[in-house]
């Protein structure tokens, strides 16, 4: 008794089980978003690319820490594209992407890198200015080589009298 008990309530769970796998799959769409430039600076315009066709519907977006929700526009077949511009304050990295489709969300890790801005200036110098100390040494090596020039101009000037 306890036996054929066992073995229906293990019928039961196997049954419920099998039934619930196909409901219970992960949802495969989109299958990858792509960015156009995958480097950019700050302020700067991407196109996204989403590859799914679950995306080409009405209402689809992306979104992203680095800009705002966008509504995707579908490409015809199963792709759908987006134009988006960097926040101006974004910070360097790596970025991902959330698509919303069908009110499903799925994230794409590292789809685009924001790149940091260049400290211009001589040699792509970090200081901030020449030190004191720096304008010393330089100022004396200038008089060094007036002094060295003068010099030079002088004795060659009283060689050309003999």
């Amino acid at each position: 008794m306890r036996t054929t008990r066992a073995l229906v309530v293990s019928a039961a769970t196997a049954a419920a089980v099998g039934l619930a796998a196909p409901a219970a799959s992960a949802w495969d769409q989109p299958t990858s978003v792509t960015a156009a430039p995958s480097v950019i600076a700050p302020g700067g315009q991407l196109v996204l690319t989403v590859n799914g066709s679950a995306c080409t519907m009405q209402g689809s977006t992306v979104s992203s820490n680095a800009f705002p929700a966008t509504k995707l526009k579908s490409m015809g077949g199963s792709t759908a594209t987006a134009t988006v511009t960097v926040n101006s304050n974004a910070t360097a990295g790596s970025y991902s992407v959330t698509t919303n489709c069908e009110n499903k969300s799925k994230t794409f890790t590292s789809v685009f890198t924001v790149i940091g801005g260049v400290r211009g200036g001589l040699g792509g110098s970090t200081s901030t200015g020449a030190t004191p100390a720096d304008m010393a040494i330089g100022g004396g090596l200038v008089a060094a080589a007036l002094v060295g020039g003068g010099v030079f101009w002088m004795r060659r000037r009283s060689e050309n009298r003999i």
